[in-house]
């Protein structure tokens, strides 16, 4: 019964967590209160700690700051939806606090579970009870309670596991709509997954065999793959990308003098990459003593094939060539549906990225797409709630431009917003015009329920159709197109002068001829248009302004 950890522990703890979490992320998917196809808190948490199984995978070192680091950065990459924006904050907060430790002891996690918690609940502007920060905080307080005594660190986890699952099961007691639908809090169980996965490591308990060391390969180009993401040179601390190799080792050299020789480079720079064998080793570090590194190298053998780069020159020719090629401003949409794309890109929407209900881009891709837009300030345009954590995230991931987040909660507000930008306004003006724009549309969307529930005083079963006003379910039927009429009738009022429908998938060009001509006929004083969207799970999003 051990009373510390120490790093290789700790990574072995995480790679077990996002198994557990993937092997179950199927049961948090299908935990979602709001009946309709978005379950997907489960995929968005399992996503964000597959990052940090990748992050993790590329450090080879078991110095528990460096697995700290990996886990962290692993978890802000990949964060999607409100559910992954909110772990990975966990994760960082967690990570702070165990990064200054040399082993990890119960007192310790205590502290790190406290911080993970305090950073989560500051990470949202309007902190919900009854969701998974309710879960992290008691379990913060149970660890704090637990520590105070000699324990070991399977009591620890083994109580801290209860008091998770006691807070859990009290979820609906906080959030009402939670007791009506009869589940408990999707993300919270997600997180009590995660914790049983720490567990289960620590007992030694069989979990998925997964292999995450990086296999030595002398046709791996080590220099693409550290240095394909310019943008992110910005701040160079360590200027030369050294790599080489160790060949015909000395017969005294052991596995052990080549971990030393790799925590050695930790010292002198970041990057560090040191695989192989005793045959032969390949290296990389960026450093700005690169002679000290091969002086340490030459402790274990010959050293070949040496290659030093000047990244901070590299770098100072990507940022000219940029920045002659830089517009002022530009858009960066989500979306789902190929029509939908394409209207966004007929009004000079510079990327859309695919994403919406299920299928939630990371922090880490949005970050990217606003890089490319090869502008000073990128507008995003989120257009679904749970995009819009990820989006203010990903303002934490660039150097070369600024992201201007507008708070758009759906496509109609999306296009509307497009409409009051204006590339020749300062940021400002823009953000007023954009903001002010979406904030007078009123949108509502026709689909489906995916299980027998009652929600917003409706009494629900499987397949019925649902007319959804803003964020309410406003009706319900049997025929798609008379709970469109339905939803429309719910929504107009005197100040709507236009109608458009964007239809789905799943809807043919003749059945909405026959939806806009009805609504035509009924509400002569608006004009009635339709467009193709050709999106997922809903047969039809609702524009009215």
């Amino acid at each position: 019964m051990e009373k510390s950890l120490n790093g290789s522990m700790l990574r072995k703890m995480f790679l077990g967590a996002a198994s557990a979490l993937s092997k179950n992320k199927d049961i948090v998917d299908k935990l979602n209160v709001f009946p309709v196809p978005d379950g997907d808190t489960g995929t968005n948490m399992s996503l964000t700690m597959q990052s940090v199984v990748k992050e993790l995978s590329q450090c080879m070192s078991n110095n528990i700051s460096d697995i700290c680091v990996a886990i962290s950065k692993g978890a802000l990459k990949g964060a999607r939806g409100n559910s992954g924006v909110i772990l990975s904050q966990i994760c960082k907060g967690m990570m702070t606090v165990l990064s200054d430790a040399k082993e990890i002891d119960a007192k310790v996690m205590a502290k790190a579970f406290k911080q993970g918690s305090d950073i989560a609940y500051k990470a949202v502007s309007k902190p919900q009870e009854g969701t998974m920060l309710t879960v992290i905080r008691d379990i913060a307080t149970a660890a704090k309670n637990l520590a105070k005594k000699s324990i070991t660190v399977e009591d620890f986890l083994s109580g801290v596991l209860e008091a998770g699952s006691k807070s859990l099961k009290s979820t609906p007691e906080k959030l009402p709509i939670l007791a009506k639908a009869g589940v408990v809090d999707s993300g919270g169980q997600g997180l009590l997954f995660i914790v049983q996965g720490f567990y289960n490591v620590v007992l030694g308990r069989e979990v998925d065999t997964l292999d995450f060391r990086v296999n030595f390969n002398t046709d791996v180009d080590l220099n693409k793959m550290f240095h394909e993401n310019f943008s992110e040179l910005a701040n160079i601390e360590f200027a030369y990308c050294t790599e080489f190799f160790c060949i015909n080792l000395h017969k005294k050299t052991t596995e052990a003098d080549i971990d030393k020789f790799r925590e050695s480079l930790n010292t002198l720079g970041d990057c560090v990459l040191v695989i192989g064998d005793l045959s032969l080793v390949k290296v990389h570090v960026h450093t700005n003593q690169p002679g000290k590194a091969l002086t340490h190298a030459l402790t274990l053998g010959e050293v070949d094939s040496i290659k030093i780069e000047n990244m901070m020159e590299q770098n100072r020719v990507l940022v000219t060539k940029r920045s002659n090629k830089q517009k002022q401003s530009g858009m960066v949409a989500v979306c789902a549906g190929e029509g939908l794309t394409n209207i966004f890109k007929e009004m000079l929407v510079d990327i859309v990225l695919e994403g919406g209900q299920t299928m939630n881009p990371s922090a880490d891709e949005i970050a990217n797409a606003c890089s490319r837009v090869g502008a000073k300030d990128v507008f995003v345009l989120p257009n679904n709630k749970n995009i819009i954590l990820a989006a203010e995230q990903a303002k934490s991931l660039v150097t070369n431009c600024n992201i201007h987040v507008i708070p758009t909660l759906s496509i109609p507000q999306g296009l509307s917003a497009v409409l009051g930008f204006n590339p020749d306004e300062d940021v400002e003006n823009n953000f007023k015009s954009m903001a002010s724009s979406f904030e007078q549309v009123k949108y509502g969307m026709v689909t489906y329920a995916v299980r027998d529930t009652s929600a917003d005083n409706f009494d629900l079963k499987v397949g019925d159709i649902i007319g959804i006003n803003s964020s309410e379910i406003a009706v319900k039927g049997k025929s798609v197109s008379s709970v469109t009429a339905d939803l429309v009738d719910e929504m107009i009022d005197d100040s709507v002068s236009n109608i458009t429908l964007y239809f789905g998938s799943e809807v043919g060009e003749s059945d909405v001829k026959k939806v806009a001509k009805q609504l035509s006929s009924k509400y002569t004083k608006c004009d009635v248009d339709f467009h193709q969207g050709g999106q997922p799970l809903y047969y039809y999003i609702v524009s009215m302004e």
